[in-house]
């Protein structure tokens, strides 16, 4: 079967969403992927505070550096909120190799996204407006593609659309450091090297205030790009900040309230 020339709705995998899968999913980052994290990376979360009184669904809304930025992000965000999110993924590049596609969906619970003409057309996001209709949030990179100059690409406007048709709030996610962990074009994530012995990458999650939705998309593509390019939204201010993320896969399972500190 040729997945390529299927459209984005009719590549979703929904049992990548089952208890069962979720259950696995949350045991394999906390125990597989979280400790390579570890290793790599050195994670500061800034602004959680922002996410506090945030009980989804929401559109979650990142600058998009690297293919490392969606474990780094599902990492920092309070187990109520990801085990309830699914991230958007490029139909066209995540999805034309069936294993590929069933490996970002059960480890990342991945969903297929159209990048051609924005991908927001109603028919193209059927999958996606009946999950956001149910309860899920959704992750979006809605520069469409990882950048290779390390400068911010063009925000386009789909989330918006999508936050204004389901009346959610965005909540803005800035990503910094990651880009130097694994550039586009690396299969896995690289440390530091020194003359002696290597380090890990400084890595900063910022997380905004949540946006609410509105009929100009243009405005709020517009206040996504300043805090993509913004230095500091204010969290470290309030001593928000923490390192490795604020909270870890597994152990956040086992500390009653840990994600809403």
């Amino acid at each position: 079967m040729d997945m390529g020339k299927k459209a984005a709705s009719q590549l979703d995998i929904p049992v990548a969403r089952s208890s069962l899968v979720r259950l696995w999913r949350e045991l394999f980052l906390g125990l597989v992927l979280e400790p390579a994290l570890d290793f790599y990376t050195r994670r500061r979360s800034i602004g959680r505070a922002e996410l506090a009184d945030v009980k989804g669904p929401v559109i979650l809304v990142a600058n998009h550096r690297s293919h490392i930025d969606t474990p780094i992000i599902l990492a920092a965000l309070p187990r109520r909120l990801r085990r309830r999110t699914v991230v958007g993924a490029a139909a066209d590049y995540f999805y034309t190799n069936k294993l590929v596609a069933l490996l970002v969906s059960f480890i990342f619970n991945a969903v297929p996204l159209e990048r051609k003409g924005g991908g927001m057309d109603k028919n193209a996001t059927d999958h996606v407006d009946k999950l956001l209709d149910k309860g899920w949030s959704l992750l979006l990179y809605p520069e469409g593609t990882r950048s290779r100059s390390g400068g911010p690409g063009r925000v386009r406007r789909g989330a918006a659309v999508l936050a204004e048709r389901h009346n959610l709030p965005i909540v803005p996610i800035r990503v910094s450091g990651t880009r130097d962990a694994m550039p586009p074009g690396r299969f896995w994530p690289k440390r530091i090297q020194g003359m002696l012995f290597s380090r890990r990458h400084d890595v900063e999650i910022s997380f905004g205030k949540p946006i609410a939705p509105s009929k100009d998309p243009s405005a709020i593509a517009e206040s996504l790009a300043r805090f993509f390019t913004s230095s500091d939204n204010g969290g470290s201010k309030n001593g928000r900040g923490a390192k490795n993320g604020n909270g870890r896969f597994a152990r956040m399972r086992l500390r009653s309230g840990a994600g809403r500190k």
